[in-house]
């Protein structure tokens, strides 16, 4: 077992011990490195321990590089803030060491997982969900592929570029684990081949667990890949976060986070919804309904029904509230009016005690279509930050 340390390092209190103000998640944290394999090994294993334990000398942290699982007991683990599974694969833990690890994490502990640390333990099943997903297979060689960063913010891919371009062995895995980790970055399977996830395809991700933190990043297959100075930085946020050491929200997109209120069923093409001010909830029906759901009551009832036509994907299609809705009761509406004109509408009308003012209609735009081949009608409608009204038509 190999220990670097780094300067101001701290030991980290037993899951469930009390820690003082002064104990506060630093950059003097602990981080234990585990690469044990029993299945395929990665040859990149030893540039990945150089990188961590470069990394926690430049940022003042302790790295602990080992392959010897008896270091998982409850009194060793509480030695770190942070365990990096580091390209493991195969059965790496017996029954007691699980049981350690999961109480470890659990209670308070970090967890990284890198590359194939996703090809490890599968008839675990906390470790499925700590890991996030299980590996299934992945293209021939090492593709260069375009990686989307859809979180800007988090330590891990803060520094990123929104569409990062690099060389690894991409992974597919045997689950999307969106809804059950916040996704950080996804993999743009149009610029490789062999991707077969689809258009949602995670690549990294982290999520609360327990009283815990886990992060995992696919990245790592390769030497090189420990070289990059933007997949250090990658490593080192996902590091530090896991640790504890710096702050980053990994709940916000968790389906757990979220409780969901249905508030009307039995809807007849529904096209567009609003929220007032008021916290009422509007929407418009391809139909001609304007329906609306009283914020308070939870009652639900039609404010307006227009006359359109419904061919070919026409009705009311669309529903925006003026910025200035809370005082002057005005909303626009995009619709297909029945008559003898192939046209499409936006108008403005006024709200008033829940009902739509007929009479209020100012017509603000009309738009030739036709009408004697369906379809792709559009209608959504959106006011800029400039309060300028966007439309889109189809």
């Amino acid at each position: 077992m190999l220990t670097v340390p780094g300067a101001n390092a701290r030991q980290r209190a037993a899951p469930g011990a009390p820690q003082s103000m002064s104990e506060a998640p630093s950059h003097g944290f602990s981080a234990l490195v585990f690469s044990r394999t029993t299945g395929f090994r990665h040859a990149s294993i030893e540039a990945g321990i150089t990188a961590v334990t470069e990394l926690g000398a430049e940022h003042e942290f302790d790295v602990t590089a080992t392959e010897d699982p008896s270091v998982f007991t409850p009194e060793s683990l509480a030695a770190y803030d942070v365990v990096i599974f580091l390209n493991t694969t195969g059965d790496v833990l017996d029954a007691a060491q699980q049981e350690a690890f999961e109480a470890y994490v659990t209670g308070g502990g970090g967890y990284v997982g890198i590359h194939s640390a996703a090809d490890t333990e599968y008839d675990w099943p906390f470790y499925g969900e700590l890991v996030g997903a299980w590996f299934d297979s992945h293209p021939p060689g090492t593709p260069t592929a375009d990686v989307k960063v859809v979180d800007r913010v988090h330590p891990a891919t803060a520094d990123l570029p929104a569409n990062w371009t690099r060389t690894d062995e991409w992974y597919n895995y045997r689950t999307n684990p969106r809804g059950n980790v916040h996704v950080l970055a996804t993999l743009d399977e149009s610029t490789y081949g062999g991707g077969t996830m689809g258009a949602d395809h995670p690549i990294a991700w982290c999520q609360p667990v327990g009283g815990g933190r886990s992060f995992y990043t696919a990245g790592g297959h390769t030497s090189e890949a420990f070289s990059e100075p933007l997949f250090r930085e990658h490593l080192l946020g996902g590091i530090e976060w896991a640790a504890g050491a710096v702050d980053g929200d990994c709940s916000a997109t968790l389906g757990a986070s979220f409780e969901r209120v249905i508030l009307e069923d039995g809807l007849d093409n529904p096209m567009q919804v609003v929220v007032t001010p008021d916290l009422d909830v509007i929407y418009v029906q391809r139909g001609g309904e304007v329906r609306i759901v009283d914020g308070e009551t939870g009652v639900t009832s039609t404010a307006g029904d227009l006359n359109v036509v419904t061919a070919n994907e026409d009705g009311l299609l669309g529903i925006a509230l003026d910025p200035d809705f809370a005082t002057n009761g005005r909303l626009y509406l995009f619709y297909s009016p029945a008559g003898g004109q192939a046209i499409q509408r936006v108008s403005r009308f006024t709200l008033t005690g829940g009902v739509l003012d007929m009479g209020s209609e100012a017509v603000l735009l009309e738009i030739p279509v036709q009408r004697a081949q369906c379809c792709h009608s559009a209608g959504a409608l959106a006011f800029g930050p400039g309060g300028d009204l966007y439309i889109s038509t189809g």
